[in-house]
């Protein structure tokens, strides 16, 4: 959603980063979690803050 907000891609990230895009795409679809240290670059990147990626309520049980 913020990547959307900021008008990047997956893509844009990566490159930014110097990620591969495969492993943005892991973060994005939550099928890997990034570093703190990668959280802090994403977030210098996007310049947001690192809260807005980190879920503070409990997930709900199905």
């Amino acid at each position: 959603m913020i990547l959307a907000e900021r008008m990047m891609s997956n893509k844009d990230l990566a490159e930014k980063l110097g990620k591969d895009l495969a492993t943005i795409s892991k973060w994005v679809t939550n099928t890997t979690q990034p570093s703190l240290e990668n959280l802090i670059e994403i977030s210098r990147c996007l310049k947001c803050e690192i809260n807005e990626f980190v879920r503070t309520t409990p997930i709900p049980e199905i």
